[in-house]
Parts: C-alpha cells; structure tokens; sequence
C-alpha cells in the first residue's frame, strides 16, 4: 500500500482556526478550485513518516518547519487506496511567499512537448468551512479532527 505523509498547519485569528492548504499545480487542476486544494503531502520513500511530512511540507510550501514542532494527528486510507499520515503545526506563515517544486509533464499529452509545472501552485490561509469546500474530500477527515483536538485542547469554542 503506498503511503503519504504531510503537514496540516493552523492559527488562530480572531477565534477562528484557519488552515493553511495548497492549491495542486499542473494543467488538470487549473481552474478548478473546489476540490483541488489539499494538504502539502506526499509519498514516503524509505524514511519515517515524520521525515516525509517535513520534506514534503517544505517542498511544496518553501517554508521550513521543525520537526519538533508536529505533533501527530492521524491517519487515513484515502478513496485512492493510499495511507495518508497527517501531523500538526501552527505557524503563520506569509502564504502569498509560498513556492512550490516543480515536475516535468508532456502537455498537452501525445504532443511530444513536455513542459514544467509547480507541483502546488499557490498556497492560502481558509477558514475551516471554506478549507472542507475546497480541500479533497478524503482529505476532509483531517480538518474535522484538528478542530475537535483543538477545542477539547483550548477548551474555548472556536
């Protein structure tokens, strides 16, 4: 089974939880926007899920983060098959600095031209009403469960 593992990052403004996701880059994904955000995430290689987690959020974010920072929220077969592992964070970045790596793709396919996109090509501070309407729907389990650990935890209403 293959497995991922990223980062959900969060802060809290005016009593609000806002998440910080990642728009997904490539020629499928432009112009669609209710669907295509997702947590900056990715395929473990031969490294502990933790690693992958700091590597992929850095990769497709630019920002660093610290690895003891996370703190481990969960993980779930997504509708993929995949196993995605999900730790936390709470930084608040300048998301309009985000950068992203880039892959290489033939476009427009069979053409024989292969062109150079951003693996995320934005990222963006939501709340989390508008982050379960934009982020992929298996991914939606993991903005449930940081608000329930995030309220029980403060234990203020959010």
């Amino acid at each position: 089974m293959k497995r991922s593992a990223g980062v959900l990052n969060y802060r809290i403004r005016e009593n609000q939880i806002e998440v910080l996701l990642c728009h997904m880059g490539g020629p499928y994904w432009s112009g669609i926007d209710a669907g295509a955000w997702s947590i900056p995430k990715g395929e473990m290689k031969e490294e502990k899920a933790i690693d992958t987690a700091v590597r992929e959020f850095e990769e497709e974010t630019g920002f660093s983060i610290s690895r003891e920072s996370l703190q481990f929220l969960g993980s779930r077969k997504q509708p993929s098959r995949k196993l995605v592992i999900v730790f936390t964070s709470s930084n608040d970045y300048d998301a309009s600095k985000s950068y992203s790596n880039t892959f290489k793709k033939e476009w427009p396919k069979g053409s024989g031209v292969y062109m150079e996109f951003p693996e995320m090509d934005k990222a963006e501070w939501m709340s989390l009403s508008e982050a379960k309407a934009k982020i992929l729907k298996g991914q939606v389990y993991f903005l449930m469960k940081l608000e329930q650990n995030l309220k029980s935890q403060l234990g203020i209403c959010l």
